[in-house]
């Protein structure tokens, strides 16, 4: 035979009757705990909390004073790293000649910077403010001896152009001519010719260059030289 099963739970829950039954609490440590909590927060009254957006606020203001402070560096060395505006420069120590007019057509000839011994590229620089319905560009570099074309560009697209290239009068003479019913947009705009040259630093003083335009305002042209020595 098998005696009466045991109940734990049920034991367990007359346990804790039972030391209910018995205990007494002690109201004076409670109400000593009590006095004390009041006292603290009486303490936190005379000092009040700042509301949560005045942190916030300070918070705020103190990382924008380390972005400015910051940022004052980043800017410099943007400034410094970001490309020149124009994209032609003439050899360092060097001038740039060319001609700057009232109206809304100018220029500037220089020799390219990465010009070496043996090889030379003369850069026109061509600006308008306004856009132009004719254009005829046209760049001579003097014989000074075994120059001889080693190719040509231009921004501007390649098909609204018609391009020659002669040997005349002791010149290499390069001339872009704009295309019937093609316009050239208003901007900066680059026309270059390259060559190869006789060994040594090139005098570049006998080249020029020349540009006719025509524009709504009407008829315009500008011409200039090159920076010697490139």
């Amino acid at each position: 035979m098998t005696g009466p099963r045991r109940d734990p739970d049920g034991e367990l829950r007359a346990r804790l009757r039972e030391a209910a039954g018995v205990h007494r609490p002690d109201r004076a440590r409670i109400l000593a705990r009590v006095k004390r909590g009041r006292a603290a927060e009486d303490q936190g009254a005379a000092r009040p909390r700042l509301p949560d957006w005045v942190r916030v606020a300070g918070a705020t203001a103190a990382v924008a004073g380390v972005l400015v402070a910051g940022g004052c560096a980043v800017a410099s060395v943007v400034r410094d790293d970001a490309p020149a505006r124009h994209p032609v420069a003439a050899p360092p120590g060097s001038r740039e000649t060319g001609s700057r007019e009232a109206g809304p057509l100018w220029s500037r000839g220089a020799v390219d910077p990465h010009s070496n011994e043996f090889w030379a590229q003369s850069n026109i620089t061509l600006g308008t403010s306004t856009a132009l319905t004719a254009l005829t560009v046209e760049l001579r570099v003097a014989q000074t001896g075994s120059v001889t074309s080693t190719g040509a560009w231009r921004s501007l697209p390649a098909d609204d152009f018609t391009f020659t290239l002669d040997e005349r009068d002791g010149f290499l003479v390069y001339r872009w001519t704009l295309k019937e019913g093609r316009t050239v947009p208003a901007g900066e705009w680059v026309f270059a010719g390259q060559y190869n040259h006789g060994r040594g630093g090139r005098d570049a003083g006998g080249d020029r260059y020349s540009a006719a335009a025509t524009a709504a305002s009407g008829p315009l042209a500008v011409r200039g030289g090159f920076t010697p020595g490139g």
